[in-house]
Formats: C-alpha cells, sequence, structure tokens
C-alpha cells in the first residue's frame, strides 16, 4: 500500500521520499502510480499538470537515514509483521529529527506496542489507509496509549488535507474495520472449508444479498491471505477469543503459497488479472 500512500500526499503537493530496500521495488512502485495517475487523467479526475506535478514530488530512496533526516511524518506501510514493524521504528527513531511525527499504516497490531520500541512513544500513531488508497476515503486514526492530542489533531487535518476522511479509532487488537471484516472474511472461509457452498456462490450471496460490491473471498485474495492470516491471529492472540481463530483452510493456503493477487492465485486464479477464475482447487 505504500505506493498508494505516496500517490495521495504527492497528488495533493507534499514531497514525498518513498523508501525501499530494494531499488526494483521502488521502481514497480513508481510504475504503479504512474499508471494510477494516468488511470486518474483519463477519467478527467486529474490534468496533464497535475499528474506531472505529483511524479515529481515523488523521490525515490533505498537509503533510509538520508530519506529521514529532513521530514515532518514517516508513515511506515511494511508486511504485518510485528518484529519486522518494531525493527523499522526503531531505525525510524535513530534517523528522524526529534519533531518528526512516525505513523503506522498496520492494519491490527498495537500502535502502543509499536511506539514502546521508539524514544519518542508520545508522537506515534496509526493512519490506516484502506486499499486502494487512491479512491478509498477512510483513514483509521489510531491514538498509542502515549500518543498526544497535538498529534493526533495534526494527523488527522493532515487525512482531511490529502483528501481522506478521518475517523478517530481506540488501540485495540484490529481496530474497528478489521475487528469487523476479518472475522467475516474468516467465516466465508469456513463456509467453504465445511462445504456449504463454493466459492462463486458464496461471494453471489454476498454481493447480491448485502449489496457488498466485491465477496469476502474475491476480497481476501485482493487484501492477501498472508496479510489476513496475520490479522487473524493478532485478532486471536490479543483478545483470547476462540471466535478469531483462523479456519484451517487459510492456514493451509498460505502455507503453500497461495496468497492471492499478489501471487496469482488464491481462491480465483488471476492468470488473465481482468477475468479472474476459480481456482482449480475449488472447483
Amino acid at each position: 500500500m505504500g505506493n498508494g500512500i505516496a500517490h495521495v500526499f504527492a497528488q495533493n503537493g507534499f514531497p514525498v521520499n518513498l523508501i525501499d530496500v530494494k531499488k526494483e521495488a521502488l521502481d514497480k512502485a513508481l510504475a504503479t502510480i504512474t499508471k494510477n495517475l494516468e488511470r486518474q487523467e483519463s477519467k478527467g479526475l486529474l490534468t496533464e499538470e497535475g499528474k506531472k506535478n505529483a511524479l515529481q514530488n515523488i523521490s525515490l530512496c533505498t537509503d533510509m537515514a538520508s530519506a529521514c533526516a529532513d521530514r515532518d511524518l514517516i508513515v511506515e506501510a511494511a508486511t504485518e509483521n510485528v518484529d519486522l514493524k518494531l525493527k523499522i521504528f526503531s531505525q525510524l527513531d535513530a534517523f528522524a529529527p526529534a519533531h518528526c511525527i512516525l505513523a503506522t499504516n498496520t492494519s491490527s497490531i498495537s500502535i502502543t506496542q509499536i511506539a514502546a520500541s521508539t524514544n519518542r512513544p508520545h508522537l506515534v500513531i496509526g493512519m490506516h489507509f484502506m486499499n486502494p488508497v487512491p479512491v478509498m476515503k477512510l483513514v483509521e486514526v489510531i491514538r498509542g496509549y502515549s500518543t498526544t492530542d497535538e498529534v493526533t489533531h495534526q494527523v488527522t487535518e493532515l487525512s482531511k488535507a490529502i483528501g481522506k476522511i478521518p475517523v478517530p479509532v481506540n488501540d485495540y487488537p484490529g481496530f474497528v474495520a478489521n475487528k469487523i471484516l476479518m472475522p467475516m472474511i474468516n467465516e466465508a472461509i469456513y463456509t467453504l472449508y465445511e462445504g456449504t457452498a463454493g466459492v462463486e456462490e458464496i461471494d453471489t450471496i454476498m454481493k447480491l444479498g448485502m449489496a457488498h460490491p466485491m465477496g469476502p473471498l474475491r476480497l481476501a485474495d485482493f487484501i492477501g491471505l498472508d496479510t489476513c492470516l496475520s490479522i487473524l491471529r493478532v485478532l486471536h492472540d490479543g483478545f483470547g477469543n476462540p471466535k478469531y481463530a483462523p479456519c484451517p483452510l487459510l492456514v493451509n493456503m498460505v502455507m503453500a503459497g497461495k496468497l492471492g493477487d499478489k501471487k496469482g492465485e488464491g481462491f480465483y486464479n488471476y492468470t488473465d488479472p481482468k477475468n479472474p477464475v476459480v481456482s482449480a482447487s475449488f472447483h
């Protein structure tokens, strides 16, 4: 989601350093941003000059120390892995100026736990964007135990400045969006696992019966099955409630590398990305 976050900040006039450890990942991210800006232009949502200005606002960086040196806000969007995020925040704390706000795009991990890996817990906050970031309006703004009112206010106003609708949320596992969404996705996977209905049938019922724009199994593929599993484990560990236990089918699919869109197969097969079909495993 990092490229989407960079996209919306750059499009709204903010200079952005887009950071990754691999140059290849940065090149791919910039290509994605360019493609998405061109799509906005083709729909009349953005002028050619606006597209050009947005791209000029983005710098690609593989050196975290130099990229963070003069920033006012850093938004982390790494994989949903606790140990990785704690390591990154410890590094960001060392590299960023003393006044810099450190935000995380985590979808479920405790802001308070992440903040504790820094010497500035009062400046650490959650900015949970929805995917795809350039399209979705919501940002969950999650304050940790030590996050100050001023930082919360600044991030709330900044979210509005990039065209988003910020909603304040307290720091508990899964926050609001995923505390509600992930059990639904997990239940859809259980419904498939138990043989109640097939992939297409489950998604069709939820789309037509509940007016969801995307069925829960297709949505799981879009999010990434590994990410869904990580969030469910955070919920299960955090609340100790068996209702959050991941379905064994989800666990097996992640172990098998069937992670959804990003790996070409999950509940659907994405050989033709524009026309995904139900994976042969579920026919």
